[in-house]
């Protein structure tokens, strides 16, 4: 049986408890699609710490360990700056808190498209410091040969293809993509491209519905959509927006709570019991034996 770790409440620890089933795998989740339909969608969040991991993890089949922490974590103007450190920390955080869910952990901009080799050395850096199923990297033909080579290797990739956050100074905003034709075509050859190297699953973000579906109908492996199409395999948002933790999210997210709303509320009914000296003291609730 597989050891997951579980936050102790009373004491702030997390302590090794044994997990209640068995984790989920690569390979299952690439079965979820047969003969081009998926007959149980694919349900992944994005997830950056353990406990939050914990909450997760029951609902989920997959979790990502997202370079978009670099905006919803550490407060980045984008996900470029965020590093191979970074995400090797949060990854192993978020596989301490997971049992179930298949974790996934994206590979930084820099970390992986000089060269396959690159790749590799920055890939088996992940695995072996989070304990994480996979990784994920953006772009479509181009990165084929680097998924080919990491796949032969032993190493899972989900591939990443339409709008690419690590390419924003490139594509000069988040807008969505496929409107014209070629670039519709193309990112229809990039997700080819992708299965045919061998990812176990592609995101596709950011595209107009006739081209998520044009895509998902084209590659044998799952995709997962994010602003794409409900006709994919799956979909993934970012957990901070499904949960309301921020006044704007994308207009194809729905909030499912208001997080920030509870949260902010919370904090102003204490800071108004602190302050009107009615907030309870050590003294009232500490007993020492």
């Amino acid at each position: 049986m597989s050891t997951t770790f579980q936050l102790d409440t009373a004491t702030s620890r997390a302590n090794p408890t044994p997990a209640p089933m068995k984790r989920l795998t690569v390979p299952a989740i690439r079965r979820r699609k047969k003969d081009g339909v998926t007959a149980e969608p694919i349900v992944m969040l994005t997830a950056y710490t353990a406990r939050q991991a914990q909450l997760l993890d029951a609902h989920c089949d997959l979790l990502l360990v997202g370079d978009s922490l670099g905006q919803v974590i550490y407060g980045l103007p984008s996900s470029v700056p965020v590093t191979l450190d970074i995400m090797a920390a949060h990854g192993a955080a978020v596989v301490r808190g997971s049992y179930h869910a298949v974790v996934i952990v994206d590979m930084p901009f820099g970390a992986y498209e000089q060269s396959p080799q690159q790749a590799f050395e920055s890939a088996a850096r992940l695995l072996k410091e989070t304990g994480c199923a996979g990784v994920k990297l953006e772009g479509g033909a181009a990165m084929a040969e680097t998924v080919a080579f990491l796949t032969a290797r032993g190493i899972p990739v989900m591939g990443h293809v339409g709008l690419t956050p690590q390419a924003v100074n490139l594509l000069g905003g988040y807008n969505a993509r496929g409107r014209s034709d070629a670039e519709a075509d193309k990112i229809v050859a990039d997700a080819k491209a992708l299965d045919d190297a061998g990812a176990f699953a592609i995101v596709i973000e950011g595209v107009v519905e006739p081209i998520a579906i044009a895509a998902t109908q084209a590659v044998a492996c799952p995709t997962i959509g994010i602003g794409g199409s409900a006709q994919c395999d799956g979909q993934v948002l970012v957990t901070e927006d499904m949960c309301g933790m921020f006044e704007r999210v994308p207009r194809f997210v729905k909030r499912y709570a208001d997080l920030a709303g509870l949260i902010s509320g919370a904090a102003e009914s204490y800071a108004a019991e602190v302050r009107a000296r009615t907030f309870p003291g050590v003294e009232q609730t500490y007993q020492p034996k």
